[in-house]
């Protein structure tokens, strides 16, 4: 079992559409193939992990019209890569420890804002299979969303 004191709490988002789709953004500034992923966050001080989920969600694509269909109960993580850097990494962070959280979203497609909040994460979004999830994402987090893939496969209509 990994020591996960070391690893920055998180939040991880599975948008489901209606029809049993899910949501991708794709890494704004970063080039592929392995750019396209879900929204994810850190957690503020003393914020509750759904609400959490719910105001990066927000921050990232403008949505706030959802529902709450399942979330994990146990941490998901990975570890960032050897070599990896960046802000994380330099603050003493080995990885990411993540709750999940499955949304369908109830609302129309033009509340859907990359801009939402000024900084942005992506600079693309699309529908797609939830199965595919892993081939998207950077290497060293496809165990969490093979991970993640499992955990919401029954939510896929």
């Amino acid at each position: 079992m990994t020591d996960l004191s070391r690893y920055r709490p998180n939040v991880g988002v599975v948008l489901f559409h209606p029809d049993g789709r899910v949501w991708y953004g794709r890494r704004a500034g970063t080039p592929g193939p392995h750019n396209w992923q879900f929204p994810q966050g850190g957690v503020d001080d003393d914020e509750d992990y759904e609400a959490a989920a719910r105001r990066e969600l927000a921050e990232e694509t403008g949505v706030t019209s959802v529902e709450l269909l399942a979330k994990s109960e146990e941490w998901i993580a990975y570890a960032f890569p050897a070599g990896y850097g960046g802000s994380k990494q330099a603050r003493g962070f080995e990885g990411q420890k993540q709750k999940w959280f499955a949304f369908r979203f109830t609302g129309d497609e033009s509340e859907i804002d990359l801009e939402a909040h000024g900084d942005i994460e992506f600079d693309a979004w699309r529908w797609g299979s939830l199965a595919e999830a892993p081939a998207l994402v950077v290497p060293f987090k496809r165990p969490a969303y093979e991970t993640v893939v499992a955990l919401f496969a029954p939510l896929v209509v």
